[in-house]
């Protein structure tokens, strides 16, 4: 499939969609506060609705290569994302493309945000890490006619190209380890409450009930952290006395309850089974050794890259979605 960047809506097409002149516009541009209010809220509905992009380099033909693709990941601090900008690098560096990476928070207008300002540099394709996106970034990608890979999720509809796992079914297996293993009362600890971390739950409280089991889930929108793991440790124990296993969303939170357990004199895995989710190296030095959900975060990376460069350049590719296999490792601490 040979991929044709569209003509991108200009000044002038923003101007005739509002009946004005394309100096206001420009005005509007360079200061908001320099239109009336009224006129304010119509250009920038206009661009909502055109899909503007601000150009940054006019001298740049409409359809020359930047080199460059766009990579929006949620947090610049997780491993996780380092490991996968690792992988994409390892394939964009061999074929002399640059990575523009922007942060987005796991914040969907922020995403948006960050997207106008990638796609004004002309980049070539991008790597997203979500798959929930604002009307105006879907339509923005749609007028921008570049490729698209989002990541970390094999099974929820993409706009264009997937690569990852299926969250669902990779909890459910883990959470059936620690069952087949007598643990009856075991509960999910979840943080942000982004989309890959609800899929989890789902899979997690589908795997209880197909048992006969109760699910307890322990929710926060704060972000992952060890202390954040003992805290909900703390709030599990009192609210829920009978737990006898928690699964978490990461591995951070899981490392948390870990620790708090050993200062606490509770024994692992006999009194509280633990396991996390992503398999960082950390949780396999420490003693028990922790259980977790390796992810292939770096094969991810390189995947997506290769799959974007092929339709850059007009090659075609043999399947829109790849589903990459985990490995579970039981660990010291199911």
């Amino acid at each position: 499939m040979v991929n044709i960047k569209k003509r991108r809506a200009g000044l002038q097409e923003i101007a005739d969609f509002i009946g004005i002149s394309k100096m206001t516009v420009s005005r509007f541009l360079r200061d908001p506060n320099l239109v009336s209010k009224p006129l304010q809220l119509q250009i920038s509905a206009a661009i909502d609705e055109l899909g503007y992009i601000p150009n940054k380099a006019p001298d740049m033909l409409s359809n020359a290569k930047s080199n460059a693709i766009g990579v929006l990941l949620p947090s610049l601090t997780n491993q996780v994302f380092a490991e996968v900008l690792k992988g994409i690098e390892l394939v964009t560096d061999k074929h002399r493309y640059q990575t523009m990476i922007a942060h987005t928070g796991y914040n969907p207008e922020k995403e948006e945000m960050r997207l106008r300002s990638l796609l004004a540099y002309n980049i070539d394709g991008l790597i997203l890490t979500e798959r929930t996106h604002t009307a105006a970034t879907r339509k923005m990608i749609e007028i921008s006619g570049v490729p698209v890979v989002e990541i970390m999720d094999s099974v929820s509809p993409c706009i264009d190209m997937a690569v990852g796992f299926d969250n669902y079914e990779v909890t459910k297996n883990m959470v059936n380890r620690m069952i087949k293993k007598g643990h009856k009362h075991i509960a999910y600890f979840s943080a942000r409450q982004d989309d890959r971390s609800i899929i989890r739950q789902q899979g997690y409280e589908q795997a209880m009930r197909d048992a006969g089991l109760s699910p307890k889930t322990f929710a926060t929108k704060e972000s992952s952290s060890y202390s954040l793991g003992k805290q909900l440790l703390h709030q599990a124990l009192k609210e829920y006395p009978q737990i006898d296993g928690v699964f978490s969303t990461n591995d951070d939170l899981a490392l948390g309850v870990l620790f708090e357990c050993q200062r606490l004199g509770i024994k692992i895995p006999e009194q509280l089974a633990i396991a996390g989710f992503h398999g960082h190296d950390v949780g396999q030095v420490v003693t028990p050794k922790l259980a977790s959900i390796l992810t292939p975060r770096i094969e991810i990376g390189q995947k997506s890259a290769e799959m974007l460069l092929k339709r850059i350049n007009g090659e075609q590719i043999d399947q829109n979605i790849i589903d990459l296999p985990v490995k579970y490792l039981d660990g010291e601490s199911i």
